[in-house]
């Protein structure tokens, strides 16, 4: 049998600069090198050799929902809804509920809010 590892997510870009600044500064990636190509394309490391990609596509129609998004974890999850709240960022629970948390069935507590682009991100505490 074939297994699969998680490599990257890669996400199309209005403006790769407040793309790169605004990972940067709500989850402190580290910007890496793109081993692959010389273009605009900014590579973060997430952690243990996963990367985001951020490629550039100023005229792009991005269309997003809920739905779609993508997740992180941490164990401070407490701590991190206090960066979003003094970042200024918006976040509500999976019903839309503004400035709240959601607790899952399984106990999971989770928050969403989206980036410059309107991508949505799911921050939760799953260990």
């Amino acid at each position: 049998m074939t297994t699969f590892l998680f490599n990257h997510i890669a996400l199309s870009v209005k403006d790769v600069e407040t793309s790169l600044k605004f990972y940067q500064k709500v989850f402190q990636f580290k910007e890496i090198e793109n081993t692959a190509s010389s273009s605009a394309t900014k590579w973060l490391s997430i952690s243990d050799g996963k990367q985001l990609h951020l490629i550039p596509r100023p005229n792009a129609k991005i269309i997003t929902n809920k739905a779609v998004h993508f997740a992180l974890s941490t164990t401070k999850f407490n701590s991190f809804v206090t960066l979003l709240n003094e970042l200024e960022i918006p976040y509500s629970d999976w019903r839309d509920t503004s400035e709240k948390n959601y607790i899952r069935k399984d106990g999971i507590r989770q928050v969403y809010f989206q980036d410059p682009n309107g991508y949505w991100i799911e921050v939760n505490d799953a260990t």
